[in-house]
């Protein structure tokens, strides 16, 4: 299916293309989510040959009575943008799908998912969805694509490069973030972006993602402890002690908390990588615990007041940021090729990054380090400690081993791990 009079002008191709053109010659109907601002009602305008932009307007009309026919009549696909503005449109969009039993009908855009989560149970042979996040540095343009990540996970050669961008670069980057009005901008003006952002998150989104008021200040503080905690395995009962310790009437429940992560991660905010459970050679017990990360690294930035200076002099810090980047990248490459994420750690203290999870039950594992031969040694070592304990017999070798990096050079070692820095990926 190829792009319209819709699409807007200087639209910047996004890896989600790809997926939405297979996903509209499968189903009726296509659900893009994400957070907002991500650039879905764009990338729904590149597809749509109508539009219709809700809003909490329309939910009232519906609600009175009014025939929905008129709002889902126009060229296919039909793209209801920011549908959960008027979530009773869902049921006459479905049926709807069904009277015309074709693909490709409808483009609906959405930043949460409603109060009642009508979408649940109601989409099946009907609705397919495509997840988008802020963009990578390859859809930024701050990425070579000198290696490709499917070719990598096929085995292929890891070509001998340097990439240029120094540290301090890497991290403007991700203060900078991946949201697509801001990739021209400069750190500040992107910075302040993001503060409104999480400003926005805290006043008001939150509450209307379910209907229930929540007090914006603890709101802020959660965000703020997420950030402190980014790319780790953060537990609910560590989240209310730090909230607790930063003073004032600030005390969380554990089960409120509980509520407000769940509320973030409806709204796209919060980003989940769940932990891999492998059959091992071994009798070691698996933590299952997930690691948790804001969508984009901007965002913790912002809700730390950080900046790249002050992460270059916080270099553990850094390399918890530069994770959460690669989360979001990674992410975003894996699903490009059907696959998804995870991550591993054991009883022993083994832990690696991420675990790719590939089709036909194949699998991959990345250590994600700012770089130096010491971060790469001890990444690689991880990587191998990881390939000796899974039982091969059940999971089959690893498709790779990676060490992703920064900065510096690609390389394969003798050992088979690959070294890969970010800005030399591509899909």
């Amino acid at each position: 299916m190829s792009p319209n009079s819709l699409t807007p002008d200087g639209y910047l191709p996004r890896i989600a293309d790809g997926q939405m053109r297979s996903a509209l010659e499968t189903m009726p109907a296509v659900l893009i989510e994400g957070p907002r601002a991500c650039g879905k009602t764009w990338t729904g305008r590149r597809f749509a040959a109508s539009a219709l932009f809700l809003d909490e307007r329309v939910d009232d009309v519906l609600s009175a009575g009014m025939d929905p026919g008129g709002i889902l009549f126009g060229d296919a696909p039909r793209l209801l943008d920011e549908w959960q503005l008027a979530p009773r449109i869902w049921n006459p969009m479905r049926r709807a799908c069904d009277e015309r039993a074709m693909p490709g009908q409808f483009i609906l855009t959405g930043s949460a998912n409603p109060p009642d989560d009508i979408t649940r149970h109601t989409g099946a042979g009907r609705i397919i969805r495509v997840r988008m996040s802020p963009m990578s540095l390859y859809e930024s343009g701050d990425s070579s694509g000198a290696i490709s990540f499917g070719g990598l996970m096929q085995g292929d050669n890891i070509p001998a490069r340097e990439e240029t961008h120094s540290l301090d670069k890497v991290m403007g980057l991700a203060c900078r973030g991946g949201w697509p009005q801001h990739i021209g901008s400069n750190v500040t003006v992107a910075g302040r972006a993001a503060r409104a952002y999480l400003s926005e998150i805290t006043r008001t989104d939150i509450s209307r993602v379910d209907g229930v008021e929540r007090n914006p200040l603890k709101v802020e503080k959660l965000l703020i402890s997420l950030a402190r905690n980014v790319a780790t395995e953060v537990r609910v009962a560590t989240l209310a002690s730090d909230i607790a310790a930063s003073g004032g009437n600030n005390h969380l429940e554990r089960r409120t908390l509980a509520r407000y992560l769940n509320a973030l991660e409806r709204l796209f905010v919060l980003q989940k990588v769940p932990a891999w459970s492998p059959h091992l050679a071994s009798r070691v017990q698996i933590r299952q615990a997930p690691k948790l990360s804001l969508v984009d690294p901007s965002l913790t930035v912002a809700a730390l007041d950080a900046t790249p200076e002050s992460l270059i002099r916080d270099l553990p810090f850094a390399g918890r940021l530069f994770e959460s980047m690669a989360i979001r990248d990674l992410s975003v490459y894996a699903a490009a090729h059907g696959a998804g994420l995870s991550h591993y750690r054991d009883s022993v203290g083994l832990e690696v990054d991420l675990v790719i999870n590939l089709k036909a039950g194949r699998w991959a594992a990345v250590e994600i380090k700012l770089g130096g031969r010491a971060g790469i040694e001890q990444g690689a070592r991880a990587l191998l400690r990881l390939r000796d304990k899974i039982d091969q017999e059940v999971h089959g070798p690893p498709a790779r081993l990676i060490v992703l990096t920064a900065t510096g050079y690609a390389f394969e070692r003798p050992d088979g791990v690959g070294v890969v820095p970010i800005t030399a990926l591509v899909p």
